[in-house]
């Protein structure tokens, strides 16, 4: 469980944004419009516990497995903990899979003191950034020594087999804290967006800076043969990101590819969803991209995935709300899916997906550790 305060950096980036000219998302967006993807659903339950054996907390990636191999079963769901069970942030080594029936199986357990991951500059602490591709699992890595920002390091992209074993680590070329990620695969390719949270920040000390960064990652995938990193291209720069004493680092997280190649990103500390064109195929840095939506139903949005339909989703990590916006910026539904802790919802949300179907979206609850389905 993790409490999460952005709301001084909000506030103060949000004056800046407006002296820029740029316009934020009025609060009286419709609290839900009529034919929103998350208006059809109104029941939330929770499917299983996210607590393996060893005691790991703090759920934060959520991935949704589409094929079957090895020991990911279509249906079930992945997550990710960035917490061991110590309850210290930035040194959780688990990926549990949980079956729609709500059956938890240890997927992997990570090491860092052997084989590919004992590369990874700092160690184990899972983050959101975890996405299956083409029968691996792709988990970042952003680790510290004792649970406080003050100590972690650049982390990596850990690449695990199908049975749970790590084959391959990303590393280097502008991976620096890698925070959350989206993929689309292509054949043999896939393009992975991962946002980066550590340019800087530590050294600032609690200070924001303007550092923070999407990378594109271009893999080939070649069977049963470990993937290989081709290209890093970076595509966003310039986001806003700062050490938190509670929410450990505060900065640009969810990403989520929408219509035409545009990917979405939950700029965090700026209390908005940017847009960066041409995701796909831009050779060059887009800055923070344009603003889709600010303020209004947002609050500190960390989570973010795309809807069937092409709206963006996004969880807040400031008040346990999930927010729905249309291509257009409209922010045409929300509504709470936690009100635990003080104040109600705060640090309850981060990773969630789009249920098989569109039928649901899947969600961890790091208040109580479990993964819940709104449906």
């Amino acid at each position: 469980m993790r409490a999460f305060r952005a709301v001084a950096l909000a506030a103060a980036s949000a004056a800046a944004v407006a002296g820029a000219g740029l316009a934020a998302t009025p609060a009286w967006a419709l609290p839900n419009a009529p034919g929103s993807f998350i208006g059809r659903f109104h029941h939330t339950s929770k499917i299983a516990s996210t607590v393996p054996g060893n005691g790991d907390v703090n759920p934060y990636g959520v991935a949704v497995v589409r094929r079957s191999q090895g020991r990911l079963h279509r249906g079930d769901v992945l997550v990710s903990n960035f917490n061991n069970k110590a309850n210290l942030q930035g040194t959780g080594s688990t990926i549990v899979e949980v079956s729609p029936g709500g059956q938890v199986t240890q997927f992997a357990r990570i090491s860092a003191k052997s084989g590919p991951a004992a590369g990874c500059p700092g160690g184990i602490g899972l983050t959101t950034a975890l996405a299956v591709v083409n029968g691996w699992v792709i988990v970042g890595s952003l680790p510290s020594k004792n649970g406080l920002a003050a100590t972690s390091a650049a982390g990596c992209l850990l690449v695990l087999n199908s049975q749970g074993q790590v084959r391959e680590i990303f590393r280097g070329h502008g991976i620096n804290g890698p925070w959350d990620m989206t993929a689309v695969s292509y054949g043999g390719r896939a393009d992975l967006f991962v946002t980066n949270v550590l340019n800087g920040t530590v050294a600032a000390k609690g200070a924001v800076v303007h550092r923070g960064t999407v990378l594109r990652l271009t893999v080939r995938f070649r069977g049963s043969r470990a993937p290989r990193l081709l290209a890093v291209t970076k595509i966003g720069s310039g986001f806003a990101e700062q050490t938190n004493a509670t929410a450990f680092v505060v900065g640009p997280t969810g990403v989520g590819l929408g219509w035409g190649g545009s990917l979405y990103v939950a700029d965090t500390g700026l209390n908005r969803i940017t847009v960066i064109r041409h995701a796909l195929t831009r050779q060059s840095s887009a800055g923070t991209g344009s603003v889709l939506t600010q303020g209004g139903r947002l609050s500190s949005p960390l989570g973010l995935a795309t809807a069937p339909g092409g709206d963006v989703l996004t969880v807040n990590g400031g008040d346990g709300r999930i927010v729905e916006t249309s291509p257009a910026g409209v922010q045409v539904a929300s509504r709470f899916l936690d009100r635990s802790g003080t104040p109600p919802g705060n640090g309850a949300l981060f990773g969630l997906a789009v249920a098989p179907g569109g039928s649901g979206v899947y969600y961890v609850d790091d208040a109580a550790n479990t993964l819940r389905l709104l449906s």
